[in-house]
């Protein structure tokens, strides 16, 4: 049964795969199938070895591509460093002190730049693969990647504090941040479901857990009072959600009002989005069948294509 599941849904993404051309008629997964066919690869290698190392790295790539496509499209404006004339979205207030992978990035440019002589493969596609390829190590589902992006030479920290959504948003506001990056209430529940990998920093859960007590569960927030005080200890880390894999367990969080954020909760809170919460919490196929589908669209959020754009040697600035 596990096995016809399986080939289900596999059948269904590369369905999906085949046909999301539409979602940007620039873009193709087979983009370097001749230019570097060992760009894929190389790139599924190294990620496989970050998480291998570090479990947490995969929520944490995941996360960078999210915050990436949220502010101007999926361009790697999140990669550039500050300079004089670059407003990195790296000290925006969703990304300093807790956005990481950067390192792991520049390592998967590095080889791939090896692999295919010289320098083809844009930051913005690298981004895009590698949190396909960790989600994927973590246990959950695989679809076809769009290919082509090319890479920003702009950032805004501005922007990026405008767009990316907060932890302490409600669900209005939430429906309204994803409406503007062309997603809708599905996107917005599925793509929240990268919440079942990754952690989050005390000061994001501290309000919730001691004063929303009528949407929280009591022994829980009891549990998560006990690393996160009232004062301090603002940078201690809690788990989005008890499992280390790519699964269910998040919604099934939200359904016993476990959800760490407010964000989180704000899904499961009496509006329009708990029956779609209900269904991904008792069926693990349509959930992953979703957030592939979701990925695929938020990946293909305004690309830099043809002459627009660079593509960098270094991730970290232009050229």
């Amino acid at each position: 049964m596990a096995s016809s599941l399986t080939f289900l849904l596999l059948s269904s993404l590369v369905i999906f795969s085949l046909t999301s051309h539409a979602f940007s008629a620039s873009l193709s997964p087979y983009f370097y199938y001749k230019v570097c066919p060992k760009a894929l690869p190389t790139i599924k290698r190294v990620v496989q070895d970050a998480v291998r190392q570090e479990r947490r790295m995969g929520a944490s790539i995941l996360r960078l591509h999210f915050h990436d496509c949220f502010v101007n499209g999926c361009d790697a404006s999140i990669l550039l460093d500050q300079t004089t004339t670059i407003d990195s979205e790296k000290t925006a207030f969703a990304n300093n002190n807790s956005a990481r992978g950067f390192e792991v990035i520049d390592k998967i440019k590095s080889e791939v730049d090896k692999v295919c002589g010289r320098s083809i493969v844009s930051c913005a596609d690298i981004l895009t693969v590698a949190a396909r390829d960790s989600v994927v190590a973590l246990g959950g589902p695989s679809w076809q990647v769009q290919l082509g992006r090319r890479d920003s030479t702009t950032a805004s920290r501005t922007q990026a504090n405008n767009d990316i959504p907060s932890p302490f948003m409600d669900l209005s506001s939430l429906i309204n941040n994803f409406k503007n990056q062309g997603l809708n209430e599905k996107d917005l529940v599925a793509l929240s479901g990268g919440h079942t990998l990754g952690f989050a920093q005390c000061f994001t859960f501290r309000n919730r857990i001691y004063n929303e007590t009528n949407s929280i569960d009591s022994k829980f927030a009891k549990q998560r009072q006990s690393s996160c005080p009232r004062t301090g200890g603002d940078s201690n880390l809690a788990p989005l959600d008890q499992t280390p894999f790519f699964d269910t367990k998040y919604f099934n969080n939200l359904v016993a009002k476990k959800g760490l954020l407010h964000s989180d909760q704000e899904l499961f809170s009496g509006g329009q989005t708990d029956n779609l919460v209900k269904i991904y919490s008792r069926n693990s196929w349509i959930f992953s069948k979703d957030f592939a589908n979701s990925m695929i669209k938020m990946g293909n959020i305004k690309p830099l294509t043809g002459n627009q754009g660079q593509i960098r040697v270094n991730c970290r600035k232009l050229n």
